[in-house]
């Protein structure tokens, strides 16, 4: 597969893009990665789970489903809720992180990339339908200008991710959590792995730690992971609607 290439409205004037969810762009999954730019929009549908890569790196995860390759909120018309997290938005794009300096300083501004492989992508005329990427003139179409905000979204999060995590730790917010959920006839489903805010060590907090953290815009982004678990509920109802449907 061949690498995403600088975008241009030269060389890419006739790029259409087909948007929606479905099983054959690869929305066949259980969890995606999330980032704390997307938080207040997920905590009204979505658990927000926190997880640790090889390294101990924590990052954000939305629960979309329990079984392998289950994805509760992709239906036959497609998505089934209002929002879809920036990951599954973005389609074929992506963002050119820039070179940095000595002091990290970046060297140019991120740019949207595109991989010209990717199963959405058409070219031509619209036959296959698809969004157009640029206006026949040649400035930005809707559709670029939406998915340049998507990519705002997941390179703003990604920045700010490592400081909301330290933070976290910090302030002794970050706790295992044990999800054990039965759907069914008592068939048990175990989420292992998992982390979330300790609503007990948040409450605890004195005045200048809850100060800090809201000056930061941290302490919003932990209210919304920790009542975001209430959605593990709409997920078992989901799942046992199908089942009973099926």
């Amino acid at each position: 597969m061949a690498s995403p290439i600088l975008l241009n409205n030269i060389d890419h004037g006739d790029v259409r893009v087909l948007t929606g969810q479905s099983a054959a762009f690869g929305d066949a999954i259980n969890q995606v990665t999330v980032f704390p730019t997307e938080y207040e929009a997920l905590q009204r549908e979505y658990p927000i789970l926190f997880r640790r890569d090889p390294d101990g790196v924590y990052y954000s995860v939305a629960l979309l489903g329990l079984d392998r390759d289950e994805n509760l909120f992709l239906g036959e018309d497609g998505w089934q809720g209002q929002y879809v997290p920036a990951l599954l938005q973005r389609g074929p794009f992506s963002i050119g992180v820039p070179a940095r300096g000595p002091g990290g300083e970046p060297l140019g501004e991120p740019m949207i990339h595109i991989d010209l492989d990717h199963p959405r992508v058409s070219r031509g005329t619209g036959e296959n339908g698809g969004h157009p990427v640029f206006l026949p003139q040649g400035g930005n179409a809707p559709y670029l200008d939406h998915v340049a905000g998507v990519l705002r979204t997941i390179f703003t999060g990604v920045e700010v991710t490592k400081s909301i995590f330290a933070a976290f730790k910090d302030y002794g917010l970050i706790e295992p959590i044990a999800i054990e959920i039965q759907v069914g006839n008592g068939r048990q489903y175990n989420v292992p792995d998992c982390y979330t805010i300790s609503r007990e060590r948040l409450m605890q907090l004195d005045g200048a730690a809850l100060e800090k953290l809201h000056r930061a815009d941290f302490l919003r982004a932990a209210i919304w992971v920790a009542s975001s678990l209430q959605n593990i509920s709409r997920l078992v109802d989901t799942k046992t609607g199908r089942e009973a449907a099926a």
